[in-house]
């Protein structure tokens, strides 16, 4: 276990979200690594807290994939997979794919300027190459579809989604390669939602979504050779 783990402290979250934070995003900068135990007691010492707020925590982490519990093992930071990756980008196309096509009937002009000023932020954020905020601007994007989508059941299925989605997205953003395609995608995605344009919004977001599992896809089979 690494030695810099140190905790996050946000005095407007509960300790729990902040224990989850601080080792959420130890992992995604793989200063915990695939297969480490995640031993309470350990981590209660290194963060300084009690185990009950370190057990929340995992369990948090379990339910975004970045965490498994082992029979007779224990919990342990889970290794990304082809089978678990392809499962999440299946869902999230689908639902991504009906939330284009209600928001293209229902977006509205003030929408719309919010998806250019998000997909302008992302832009500008992009030459800074910090991974974090990046990868808040591109949840905070698709956040407005799914907004103009007017839909609070299928708003709640994505946002569950999106925890799961986390990792994958975190590891995309990672290679600056892709910024420019994330760029002209997001351009494209707005344009044909100000145009309600359903035919042509779906089919740039199945590109989007494609081009990101061909890209994690990459990174998972370099990891596991």
């Amino acid at each position: 276990m690494t030695d810099d783990l140190k905790l996050n402290m946000d005095a407007y979250l509960p300790l729990r979200d902040v224990v989850f934070h601080t080792l959420r995003e130890a992992i995604l900068k793989e200063d915990l690594k695939p297969g480490e135990r995640l031993m309470e007691q350990q981590l209660a010492l290194k963060l300084g807290v009690s185990r009950t707020p370190i057990r929340e925590a995992i369990r948090m982490l379990e339910q975004e994939g970045l965490a498994i519990t082992v029979p007779r093992k224990g919990a342990e930071v889970a290794h990304m997979t082809l089978k678990d990756m392809e499962d999440v980008l299946q869902i999230r196309e689908a639902l991504e794919d009906l939330a284009v096509r209600i928001a293209c009937q229902k977006i509205n002009d003030e929408q719309i300027q919010k998806l250019r000023d998000s997909a302008i932020k992302f832009e500008k954020l992009a030459a800074s190459g910090d991974v974090k905020r990046l990868a808040e601007c591109d949840v905070e994007f698709h956040d407005v579809v799914y907004e103009a989508a007017d839909n609070p059941k299928l708003m709640a299925l994505l946002n569950n989604l999106r925890e799961q989605l986390y990792r994958y997205r975190v590891e995309y953003l990672k290679n600056p390669e892709v910024y420019p395609v994330l760029i002209k995608e997001h351009e494209e995605i707005v344009q044909a939602l100000a145009e309600h344009n359903v035919e042509m919004a779906t089919g740039y977001i199945h590109v989007h979504v494609a081009n990101q599992e061909v890209a994690v896809k990459e990174i998972i089979e370099r990891q596991n050779q």
